[in-house]
């Protein structure tokens, strides 16, 4: 089948393109090439993807009449491009262009694919807001402008599954880590500094954070689970993530334990909007996609070393 992958060149989506892939399917990846980070990370994803034969496509998704520029017998839409995370540096502008504004075209694109079996929103938990433990019913109440956005987009995407225009489905993904991280994530930033010798910034009170890190590869089989369960899924929102809570400080110490050295911290003032707990309920993915998260966080975090270790030391 042929499949677009928005975002393709990005931590999660270029995960996601390459399984897609090995298991047969044609891919076509499109990705803005942003530089809300560093494009010599997007640029090796690029690398990774089209050496195996992906065709990646330099396109934002803001600009209008995107049939012009992509084509339009796919079979499903996998869309994670989107303004990620909690940032001073972006603004709401910034979230509502790239969340909104990119997905409602996004859509109408869609419109005149005739043979689109599945949209696949990509969520996250900051749909839930500070407290992100809960199942897919409970009333989402954002605390970020990334969070609010997000939200809306999903709702864009369901909002055709509802009116039985395309069938759609959104996952909510919980802090995922691993190979390909952004620079600015936590767990690429302390292996970085870590080896660097040099002062991890944490946000003050975040040590006791409790998240739910769950490791890319098993966050890509929920993904790729949807395929062929497109009436089951249609308009579904379903969370993805490992029930297993870490703290922020167990994650520090993993990286640590990894890495055979302490790493030293710098305390900073808080950070709006950050959550204070994640813990994915996933009991709709199990029932929907028999989905099975298996990685623990010292696994997870001994794959994100060798590969930083392999492209950046």
């Amino acid at each position: 089948m042929k499949i677009l992958v928005t975002g393709a060149v990005g931590f999660i989506g270029s995960h996601t393109a390459e399984r897609l892939h090995s298991l047969g399917h044609e891919i076509i990846g499109v990705d803005n090439f942003s530089d809300y980070y560093s494009l010599d990370l997007k640029n090796l994803n690029a690398k990774a993807l089209t050496n195996k034969g992906i065709k990646i496509i330099k396109q934002d998704l803001r600009a209008e009449f995107l049939a012009k520029v992509l084509p339009i017998d796919v079979d499903y839409i996998f869309h994670f491009a989107a303004q990620p995370g909690i940032s001073s540096s972006s603004t709401f502008e910034d979230y509502f262009s790239n969340n909104i504004i990119a997905t409602k075209n996004l859509i109408d694109y869609a419109l005149l694919c005739t043979n689109l079996k599945l949209f696949v929103n990509i969520g996250t938990s900051s749909i839930y807001g500070l407290e992100a433990t809960f199942p897919e019913s409970v009333a989402p109440k954002p605390a970020s402008h990334y969070g609010v956005t997000k939200l809306a987009a999903e709702q864009l995407v369901l909002q055709k599954s509802r009116e039985e225009i395309f069938k759609a489905c959104s996952l909510r993904l919980y802090s995922v880590i691993g190979p390909r991280e952004r620079p600015e994530k936590m767990y690429t930033k302390l292996i970085d500094l870590g080896l660097k010798g040099e002062a991890f910034p944490l946000f003050e009170g975040s040590d006791k954070h409790l998240r739910s890190f769950t490791y890319v590869g098993d966050i890509v089989d929920g993904i790729v689970s949807v395929i062929g369960n497109d009436s089951k899924v249609d308009g579904e929102i379903i969370n993805l993530g490992t029930e297993v809570e870490h703290t922020t400080k167990e994650g520090i110490e993993a990286v640590e334990q990894v890495l055979g050295k302490t790493i030293k911290l710098n305390v900073i003032a808080k950070r709006a909007g950050d959550q204070l707990r994640t813990k994915a309920n996933i009991d709709k993915a199990k029932k929907l996609l028999n989905y099975n998260p298996q990685t623990s966080l010292l696994e997870a975090v001994k794959h994100q070393v060798i590969w930083f270790k392999e492209n950046f030391k």
